[in-house]
């Protein structure tokens, strides 16, 4: 099975379209204020407009209120959604689309039981851990530490490049790669 590529933060329509036209299975909008990558509601609209079908949009909220994400959806159609905060389970399923967790790769973190928790998501993204921010830092974590054998579609992100992606596919084997550009 092929490995599935998402290009996120995503900012120009432009960009979607050529994400797309090189064969990106998906894009990622930003929803979240802090990040250089965040997209307003009018420009994620403006983005998804005319990308091509069966390419995902993938909406990144992080501790983001049912409210904020519900004004999201009424504008942009997303086709999953990916939590980077505290979000618990039911939090994550509220919204009648597939979503993502997203696992931070902190000392002890217990990928299992993260599976166990969201064993409802379509996927758990494993992303470099830094306490300064959820995820976009550029930074690889040890990939040794994901566990073998999870019942569980993982999605590998954190400071992939050309450079070292293929040996990241080869050794973890992931379902998808999730690469952005500072």
């Amino acid at each position: 099975m092929r490995t599935r590529v998402k290009i996120c933060g995503i900012t120009r329509r432009e960009d979607a379209l050529r994400a797309a036209q090189l064969g990106a299975d998906a894009i990622g909008l930003v929803f979240y204020a802090q990040s250089p990558r965040a997209v307003s509601i009018a420009q994620a609209a403006e983005i998804v407009r005319g990308l091509p079908a069966f390419v995902t949009v993938v909406g990144l909220f992080v501790n983001a209120s049912h409210a904020e994400i519900e004004h999201v959806l009424q504008s942009v159609p997303l086709s999953a959604l990916q939590f980077h905060g505290a979000e618990t389970p039911g939090q994550c399923r509220a919204f009648a689309r597939p979503y993502i967790k997203a696992v931070s790769m902190r000392e002890g973190v217990d990928i299992r039981a993260c599976a166990r928790d969201y064993a409802d998501s379509a996927a758990l993204l494993l992303d470099t851990h830094d306490e300064a921010a959820p995820g976009g830092t550029g930074r690889t974590f040890d990939w040794s530490r994901i566990p073998a054998g999870l019942d569980k579609p993982l999605i590998l992100a954190g400071g992939l490049t050309p450079d070292n992606v293929a040996q990241a596919v080869r050794q973890v084997r992931p379902y998808a790669v999730d690469v952005s550009g500072r």
